[in-house]
């Protein structure tokens, strides 16, 4: 099965191989990894071993992150992506991120891409509960989560040592239930 959502804005849909440079261009910015659990820069190579990953993968398989480009309808290119990993250890549960290249922030991409993830994740996999985190000093993530509907329910401090540092994140919730009472 392969995902491909419209929004008002923007297309979702599955990794091409056209996508490698962008992926690579834009996962190697120090200030776009700056937040995230990867190091900089990303080879191009990489970035081609990583699209043919997602290629070959089923989306919602339980333990497996699976992304998807965020491509605006006005470009012929990918801007950023969005991922979802269905746990393992619970399969009506979900974590998601969210990756945008800097130049694509601050214009609505993220939430618009956000909204239309929730959908699928609750009304298609049916799914109960999703979480995102976020690094403590990410105030832009933490204000889009918050937007979304989503709650902060746990703010874990020195809680992963990451890049040489200790990283303090916040967990963010939000349940089916409050998703359809939110629409």
């Amino acid at each position: 099965m392969s995902l491909r959502f419209e929004t008002e804005r923007l297309i979702l849909r599955p990794f091409e191989m056209r996508d490698a440079e962008h992926f690579a261009a834009y996962r190697s910015d120090l200030a776009i990894a700056r937040y995230q659990y990867w190091h900089p820069p990303l080879p191009l190579a990489d970035a081609i071993r990583f699209v043919k990953t997602m290629q070959a993968l089923q989306p919602g398989t339980p333990g497996e992150w699976y992304q998807i480009a965020i491509q605006p309808r006005h470009l012929n290119h990918l801007v950023g992506d969005c991922a979802f990993c269905v746990l393992s250890e619970d399969v009506r549960q979900a974590e998601f991120g969210i990756t945008l290249a800097g130049e694509y922030q601050k214009q609505g991409y993220a939430g618009e891409a956000i909204a239309r993830l929730f959908r699928y994740l609750f009304s298609d996999l049916n799914l109960h509960r999703v979480r995102a985190i976020c690094h403590v000093d990410n105030h832009p993530s933490a204000r889009l989560l918050e937007r979304l509907g989503m709650r902060r329910e746990a703010h874990f401090i020195d809680y992963y040592w990451f890049k040489d540092r200790w990283v303090s994140e916040y967990w963010y919730g939000l349940l089916r239930s409050e998703w359809e009472s939110s629409l």
